[in-house]
C-alpha cells in the first residue's frame, strides 16, 4: 500500500523506509516536488549516514528546496 504524505519541506525519515509513501512538498516559493520517499533515501543513502541529523534526530529536512543528488533525477 502507498502512503501519500503532503509536506511543507523536503522529508526523509528512518520511520518511512519501507513504506513506499510518497511525498508532495510545497515550499514556501510555492515551488512543488513529488517523490517516492524510499527512491529518493536510496540515491541519498551513503551521505545521509554520515549527517550528525540522521543520527541524533534520524531524520533530514530541508524547508528550501530538494538535495542537489535528486535535481534532474526521476524519484517517483
Amino acid at each position: 500500500m502507498q502512503n501519500s504524505i503532503q509536506s511543507k519541506r523536503f522529508v526523509i525519515r528512518k520511520s518511512l523506509i519501507g513504506q513506499n509513501s510518497i511525498i508532495e512538498v510545497t515550499f514556501k516559493s510555492g515551488k512543488t516536488f513529488k517523490y517516492n520517499h524510499d527512491k529518493a533515501f536510496e540515491l541519498m543513502k551513503d551521505n545521509l549516514t554520515k549527517l550528525n541529523c540522521w543520527e541524533k534526530y534520524k531524520s533530514y529536512t530541508s524547508s528550501t528546496s530538494i538535495p542537489k543528488v535528486l535535481q534532474n533525477v526521476e524519484v517517483i
